[in-house]
């Protein structure tokens, strides 16, 4: 069902701001499992993984530990199912995780008539295929301080607020560069990229702190009824599907602190710009915010494959490199998954 953010007098990014932004602090794991068992819910965690060996296991650590307490405190487990969706990865990522008590599938024998997996929103896709919960929670497994609020903070609107549907982690980000630490020097593609096209293109969207956040959680229903992006457009999709779906104010985020993830380095981060570039086309296209009736031709970047072209300066002088980058779109999975439920 859709709602109309005028039902909750929400009619645009700032008022939605202040009606469906909290903080972790607001929630307790104790209350949030009292509510979950009152309402007779599953939650499953995915977690899809590569090559995080080293962080894996005390994220998976953490999980278990939040539901000690909500089973000690409200008499029922938190998060039903840990998931972790790994991309065979060389390092012993799935190893580790079994060591730790997750469920460990790999993303290339899930759905595997599709072929071999196309990285992170492709193996979260695959994920559903497999998940059972009545809430499914997307988490990040590469970050070295994981704190348990990282686990329940995101479920609490959509465990105490019934017009919610979809949950968002919000977060400062901070960026080290040799001794120096920049408070919030962190998450640039999100700053330079994700941010200003939603903005100009997807307004809505745009009272979103951490619109790339890999935290994310919504009813299974919700996510079994979007197409996924595979790769990193992934997070940039599911943002602009679930607004079209159930409308603005059923969606939400919370403030969970701090999280310092791996950073990237600057060349990848212009390719992963360049997927959230390409989702966000993909999508004011078929919704009609992108105008083509001057020019019937389709462009390149907006199919399947497309060139990206990136200009460097080197040591040895200058160089043009040339990637195929592969935009690939997963049908909804209630669509092409036998007997879904």
């Amino acid at each position: 069902m859709t709602i109309n953010v005028r039902d909750l007098g929400v009619v645009d990014a700032a008022e939605w701001f202040r009606h469906r932004s909290y903080d972790y602090t607001q929630f307790s794991i104790e209350g949030l499992g009292r509510k979950k068992a009152e309402q007779n819910l599953t939650v499953d965690a995915v977690l899809p993984g590569r090559n995080v060996a080293d962080t894996i296991g005390g994220i998976v650590d953490e999980i278990h530990a939040v539901n000690q307490r909500s089973e000690r405190e409200a008499g029922v487990p938190l998060v039903d199912r840990i998931l972790v969706v790994d991309a065979d990865s060389p390092d012993g990522t799935a190893r580790v995780a079994r060591e730790h008590g997750a469920e460990v599938f790999s993303e290339n024998e899930l759905m595997s008539h599709y072929g071999g997996a196309h990285g992170k929103g492709d193996a979260m896709w695959r994920a559903l295929s497999v998940a059972s919960g009545d809430l499914v929670m997307y988490m990040d497994t590469d970050t070295k301080d994981f704190r348990d609020e990282l686990v329940w903070g995101v479920l609490g609107p959509i465990l105490t607020v019934p017009q919610v549907r979809y949950v968002k982690a919000a977060y400062r980000r901070p960026f080290k560069a040799g001794e120096k630490l920049e408070e919030d020097g962190g998450g640039r593609v999100t700053e330079l990229s994700a941010k200003p096209l939603f903005n100009l293109f997807y307004p809505e969207l745009a009272g979103f702190v951490q619109p790339l956040a890999g935290e994310f959680v919504a009813d299974r229903e919700l996510f079994s009824s979007i197409p996924f992006m595979t790769g990193y457009a992934v997070e940039t999709n599911v943002m602009i599907d679930v607004l079209n779906k159930v409308g603005l104010a059923a969606m939400a985020q919370v403030d969970l602190g701090t999280r310092q993830n791996r950073h990237q380095p600057l060349r990848d981060l212009s390719r992963m710009s360049y997927a959230v570039l390409r989702a966000v086309a993909r999508r004011m296209r078929e919704d009609g915010r992108l105008d083509l009736s001057r020019d019937k031709r389709v462009p390149p970047s907006l199919n399947q494959f497309s060139d990206y072209l990136h200009a460097v300066a080197t040591p040895d002088g200058l160089k043009l490199n040339e990637y195929v980058e592969e935009l690939v779109e997963r049908p909804p999975i209630r669509d092409v998954v036998k007997n879904y439920r």
